[in-house]
Formats: C-alpha cells, structure tokens, sequence
C-alpha cells in the first residue's frame, strides 16, 4: 500500500520536538518549533523512512496511511 497521508495526530500526546523523524527523513518532516510535514514531498519514495519514525518518534503522534 502506498503512503498518500502523513500528519501529526496530537489527540493523545503532544510533539516534543526531539527531531527524530527530521534525521531520518528531512525530505518529508522538518522540526522548526514542531513537526511539520512537508505536503509536496511523494509519500511513496519514502515509505520505508517514514514507518521509521513513526516507529521512533517518542511521543507516538506522527500518522499516515
């Protein structure tokens, strides 16, 4: 299944700026204050990057599908 969506899911927890999922895949987040996706990257290039820091990400806030 291709990646089509990421966002930052903070019902539960709040992003702590760590910029864990920055260096793995500056392509897709940036971490000015708080994470950012970066809409206009292709989600599908970077899969195996993304479920990474989802996977990493300490606060459990990072989603896609």
């Amino acid at each position: 299944m291709a990646i089509t969506k990421v966002w930052l899911d903070e019902t539960n927890d709040e992003c702590v700026s760590c910029g864990a999922c920055e260096a793995i895949c500056p392509d897709v987040f940036t971490v000015p204050d708080k994470m950012v996706v970066n809409e206009s990257a292709d989600f599908s290039a970077y899969e195996s990057e993304i479920q990474e820091s989802v996977d990493s990400c300490p606060s459990g806030v990072i989603k896609f599908s």
